[in-house]
């Protein structure tokens, strides 16, 4: 299938993928928590984000009840939100973001409350004008969504749908209904950052996934090493890592919690390195699976 296309010029998710494809190369989506551990750190590393290899980027929007994040973006949010995070201000980051850079894709991930706080017609308004291309709400199922798509279909944001191991054949059609920009694999079962799925586990769901949709899949929340981020899009279409850039980010802020001058250059050091293995990993490489 030919991944979703739109009326009129294509959504910067749409088109960055169809730009790798072309390239018959993977995507590296690294992840940032908005304002950890303090709004100026959290900007540093989103501007050089790209330029470290970033064909994506995945922000935080800091929230009291993580349910899906692991330990590390747990403190990671409880950081952010001691240094006055709210889901407006990560909104200001990303419309400073868009003076500098117009073509990285832009994916906000957080929880529906902060939005229903928001409201859903102006967040959607909001975000749009802001420069954001698509939305991970980790806890809107499939069944809710229109809550919130009715307002942000017009404005073309891109609600992006989690697939877990143990989302069934049978359902897949259902919760990808109405889905854009790439589909994101929970790769294991449980919270972020606790484990990393086999090759044989992705040789199997990635397949599947492909045949219920012409999306592209990019796969999270067991992705730590270049090598498995290699692995991934060997496989799938993206790498997507988040808690070992935020715990690169911890090893290097003091113990009041404030960064060290060596932070943001640690942790875009490591968007490097995932980048470059990303990058090399389909040379040479015989047919993707699936």
């Amino acid at each position: 299938m030919p991944f979703r296309t739109h009326i009129g010029a294509p959504n910067r998710i749409t088109a960055r993928f169809a730009e790798l494809r072309a390239q018959d190369r993977g995507a590296l989506i690294p992840f940032i928590e908005a304002y950890d551990p303090d709004a100026e750190t959290s900007m540093a590393l989103l501007s050089g984000m790209p330029g470290a290899g970033a064909d994506l980027i995945e922000i935080g929007v800091p929230f009291t009840d993580p349910m899906a994040d692991g330990p590390i973006i747990q403190r990671a949010g409880q950081r952010a939100l001691k240094a006055g995070a709210t889901l407006a201000g990560t909104l200001a980051m990303v419309r400073d973001f868009r003076r500098h850079d117009a073509k990285t894709p832009i994916v906000l991930m957080g929880y529906f409350n902060p939005i229903l706080s928001y409201g859903c017609d102006r967040f959607a308004t909001d975000a749009a004008s802001s420069g954001v291309d698509g939305l991970i709400v980790v806890d809107l199922p499939a069944e809710e969504a229109d809550e919130l798509t009715r307002h942000t279909t017009g404005e073309r944001l891109e609600l992006i749908r989690l697939i877990a191991p143990t989302t069934d054949d049978a359902r897949l059609p259902h919760v990808l209904e109405g889905s854009g920009g790439f589909v994101y694999f929970v790769s294991i079962t449980g919270i972020t950052g606790t484990r990393t799925a086999s090759t044989e586990a992705l040789s199997f769901h990635i397949p599947r996934i492909r045949a219920a949709t012409g999306l592209p899949v990019a796969v999270g929340f067991g992705v730590r090493t270049p090598e498995q981020a290699a692995n991934a899009v060997r496989i799938a279409d993206a790498a997507v890592v988040a808690s070992a850039l935020i715990d690169t980010l911890a090893t290097h802020l003091d113990a009041e919690g404030r960064a060290q001058p060596t932070a943001v250059r640690a942790v875009l050091d490591k968007v490097r390195a995932l980048s470059e293995a990303v990058r090399a990993a389909r040379a040479g490489a015989g047919p993707r699976v699936g």
